[in-house]
């Protein structure tokens, strides 16, 4: 049986995707207030088990069962270009799902946990029959509380020892995991032609383009203002006022985004979301403030 090249096992695994839910697990870290003494290699297998290991299981799970969309949308990607040879793109999201739920153990029952909902919401978003991204309501949700949601809570519960992250923490997590919804729409500009063809109704489907990217944008920023309103209620101002700035620069962009959303989506993920993503810090140091730790 001929193996495919590491090259084309790495592109399948797409590392550019794993940086949120990484990044959503330091979030956790820093948002629960506990010391990094004695607590390092929690935190170093917590990164690794979100990102190269179940965020890449996801994206080799929808590789393979978006193989004939891919054929059209994207035909250089791995499977569809032959580059990954049989159903080595099946064998290869299998394997990995068993080694996340080793390196999980690790983190005791809440990562395991959060480990083994994290997959399985990997698989039921692409493996029939349940196949949530058929629907981008139900897709995109669940990517947004995957990425976002479930990774943030984890790493505030692995860094407390397992206790239950409280409640500001946990409804931060949520906020952004709603607002993730918006950021995942943006991926599916990109791919309207295949998906109406194989009856993927993504919200650009659904909706069309033009109220797709409105509803992506009202999506995205939403929650962000409820984050500001929330950091001045808990007397954290000068980190509510680091998010005013973040959100109003977003608000530019959305402008310009919504413009042409098939053609600046990509554009947008690249200059709108890295600030969002750093409101996402701000708001964990905020809520490290009230927990007592360092600013």
């Amino acid at each position: 049986m001929k193996l495919p090249a590491l090259s084309a096992v790495t592109e399948l695994f797409k590392p550019i995707t794993w940086f949120p839910p990484m990044w959503a697990f330091a979030c956790g870290v820093v948002a629960s207030g506990v010391s990094m003494d004695g607590r390092w290699l929690v935190a170093i297998v917590g990164i690794a088990l979100a990102g190269p290991l179940v965020c890449a299981t996801s994206q080799a799970v929808n590789d393979w069962f978006d193989r004939h969309v891919d054929a059209i949308n994207e035909p250089q990607r791995p499977i569809p270009s032959g580059r990954m040879p049989g159903a080595w793109g099946l064998y290869l999201a299998i394997t990995w799902t068993l080694v996340s739920l080793v390196v999980a153990t690790v983190l005791g029952p809440w990562g395991f946990g959060a480990a083994a909902l994290g997959l399985l919401l990997a698989w039921a978003y692409s493996a029939p029959p349940v196949r949530l991204k058929e629907n981008g309501w139900w897709g995109n949700a669940a990517c947004g509380l995957s990425y976002e949601g479930i990774a943030w809570i984890t790493g505030a519960a692995v860094m407390a020892g397992g206790a239950m992250p409280g409640g500001e923490s946990l409804v931060l997590a949520a906020l952004y995991s709603a607002a993730t919804h918006g950021i995942m729409t943006l991926n599916d500009f990109k791919a309207v032609t295949g998906d109406r063809q194989m009856g993927v109704r993504s919200l650009p489907v659904q909706l069309g383009v033009d109220r797709a990217a409105r509803v992506a944008c009202w999506f995205m920023a939403v929650p962000q203002m409820v984050v500001i309103v929330l950091l001045v209620a808990w007397n954290q101002e000068r980190h509510a006022a680091a998010l005013v700035v973040l959100l109003m620069l977003q608000f530019f962009m959305m402008r310009r985004f919504m413009a042409a959303p098939v053609e600046r989506a990509l554009w947008y993920s690249g200059f709108g979301v890295p600030l969002f993503v750093a409101g996402m810090m701000v708001s964990a140091f905020a809520l490290r403030g009230l927990a007592g730790g360092a600013p």
